[in-house]
């Protein structure tokens, strides 16, 4: 049976969506802006709302105490509360989709946040919901590469990346320049995805391709990768939680909307009403189920500090 590996640093999504050439690094954030862009009434109407504007999974540690929208959020406390995020602190939320954490950062303890998008179309919704959340005095976004931004050296007192690093497409990239925005003392958060495991039959594989198809996102690393990434800055006092547990009835929910969904889907592409990158994002609400399923995947938080 053939067998696939993944190795840091390549891009292993279809090779039918970039007509089998290597993608260059503009055109990964080109086409990781695109499937935000295209997907953006998707994520609202199916999965966050214009309270939480969360593109990301919920934390559910009291699973009866929470709805969908309120683990969206109770996810952004967590990462505060694990960081040791000051409302003082002046935060980096790097990858920051339609503003989300910025905002609630902002609304909630007043802290200033920097919001960094590679989507000129994000950066512009995101202003827009400053402004309605009253906010916009605290929160500011701006188009660019986390991997490398135009911010001076030691300009944060934290650095913030919900589910966002995974677009890197070397994760070491994202972690050295964190590593310079960050006063010393300074703190990072990472929440994300990790690989358990490199080595994939083709069913599995499958899976593995059309979540990485669906989010633009060119690879997953291990936690061994990232925390040798993570000593080579070098950050000191990381920790990396595994927070699966939590994070699997967000999963649950996902599957069971694409589910649920699945007429709709089939008509709309059918009638030509779904672009290439809706119903690519629509196939992961299926396959990151699975992944989860067959431990394929962990969901950590991580913190360190420079």
């Amino acid at each position: 049976m053939k067998k696939h590996t993944i190795q840091p640093n390549q891009d292993y999504r279809d090779q039918s969506l970039r007509q089998n050439t290597e993608l260059s690094t503009e055109e990964l954030k080109q086409d990781a802006a695109k499937h935000y862009d295209d997907c953006y009434m998707d994520y609202l109407a199916a999965w966050c709302n214009r309270d939480n504007l969360a593109l990301h999974y919920g934390y559910w540690d009291q699973q009866e105490a929470y709805n969908q929208h309120q683990a969206l959020l109770n996810k952004n406390d967590q990462l505060y509360q694990r960081a040791g995020i000051k409302p003082g602190d002046k935060v980096l939320d790097a990858g920051c989709g339609i503003g989300g954490s910025s905002i609630w950062m902002g609304k909630t303890h007043g802290n200033q946040v920097t919001g960094i998008t590679i989507s000129g179309k994000q950066a512009d919704y995101a202003r827009r919901h400053a402004e309605r959340h009253h906010v916009a005095d605290k929160v500011n976004f701006e188009v660019a590469d986390f991997c490398q931004t135009p911010f001076e050296d030691e300009s944060f007192d934290v650095v913030w990346a919900l589910e966002s690093s995974c677009h890197a497409l070397n994760k070491a990239d994202f972690l050295r320049e964190s590593f310079r925005v960050l006063r010393k003392g300074g703190k990072l958060v990472v929440c994300d995805g990790f690989l358990l495991q490199t080595e994939f039959d083709e069913e599995l594989w499958q899976d593995v391709v059309t979540c990485l198809n669906g989010w633009a996102v060119p690879n997953l690393c291990t936690r061994e990768e990232f925390t040798a990434y993570l000593e080579a800055c070098p950050f000191k006092d990381y920790n990396i939680d595994n927070i699966t547990e939590q994070t699997l009835p967000s999963a649950v929910h996902m599957y069971k909307v694409a589910k649920r969904l699945y007429p709709v889907q089939k008509i709309s592409q059918w009638l030509g009403l779904r672009s290439k990158a809706q119903t690519a994002n629509y196939y992961v609400g299926l396959s990151q189920y699975q992944l989860f399923m067959e431990n394929v995947v962990e969901y950590c938080i991580v913190t360190a500090t420079k």
